[in-house]
């Protein structure tokens, strides 16, 4: 799908010029042409904003009032950018409203794989929802429509219908239940494992067994304990995209 991008152009706010480089750099070597441009004040990004953006990455060690006036510029846009804060602690204390968080790259491989986001956020994420209630799957999607994210979301009933379904078309994220009829969502998930299907999974269980989700992180996926609520699939995928929830008692 990348090919369907002609073009993305992001915005590193910043006030150090080794910062800019390291992104530069980065950006660089993306499949797509990345314009990059550079801000160090509200009234330079408000410039910058002014040509469009898709991301935008504020640097979290700028004053605190400067970061709340830049975040003003950004929400006062009909169309604002998929905003991330850069910060060098797990959590930093940060309670600005942008959609996530990120570590703070150092290093050149750390930001290659940050600014992999950048193109990712404009392709539309094919979501499959694996779940024999008909309730369930309604309440999961629900809840994925009204993240931030641009999702494409299709169903399945049980497990022989998700193999399928993850065969014949590109998927990139599976919420699967683990009680199903027929294959289990373990066994599913072993079976996209030793096909080699290239698919990001995360188990959802109602089950009061504590070592599912051990189960789950042995083979690679995500867990998420029933019932759950919006903050719990905004975290998430975050952590599909490489990123943080910014507050996940918000969503």
């Amino acid at each position: 799908m990348i090919d369907e991008l002609i073009s993305l152009r992001a915005i590193l706010v910043s006030r150090s010029p080794s910062d800019h480089d390291l992104f530069a750099e980065a950006l660089a070597s993306a499949p797509i042409p990345v314009e990059l441009a550079m801000a160090d004040s509200a009234a330079s990004l408000n410039n910058c904003l002014r040509g469009g953006a898709d991301v935008l990455y504020l640097d979290g060690g700028l004053p605190a009032a400067e970061i709340a006036r830049m975040l003003g510029v950004v929400r006062a846009m009909r169309d604002p950018p998929f905003t991330v804060l850069l910060t060098e602690s797990e959590d930093g204390g940060f309670r600005f409203e942008t959609d996530a968080l990120a570590d703070k790259p150092a290093r050149l491989d750390q930001a290659k794989r940050l600014t992999e986001f950048s193109i990712r956020i404009r392709l539309p994420t094919r979501v499959l929802i694996v779940d024999d209630s008909k309730t369930m799957r309604s309440i999961v999607r629900k809840l994925l429509v009204g993240a931030r994210f641009p999702l494409e979301v299709t169903e399945a009933d049980e497990g022989f219908a998700a193999l399928k379904l993850v065969r014949e078309n590109p998927i990139d994220l599976v919420f699967i239940d683990y009680n199903m009829p027929g294959f289990s969502g373990l066994e599913t998930i072993s079976e996209f494992k030793r096909e080699k299907r290239r698919v990001h999974v995360v188990l959802m269980t109602s089950q009061p067994d504590e070592s599912l989700s051990e189960r789950a992180r042995e083979i690679g996926a995500g867990f998420l304990k029933k019932p759950f609520y919006p903050a719990d699939i905004e975290g998430t995928l975050c952590r599909y995209y490489g990123l943080r929830a910014l507050n996940p008692g918000r969503a």
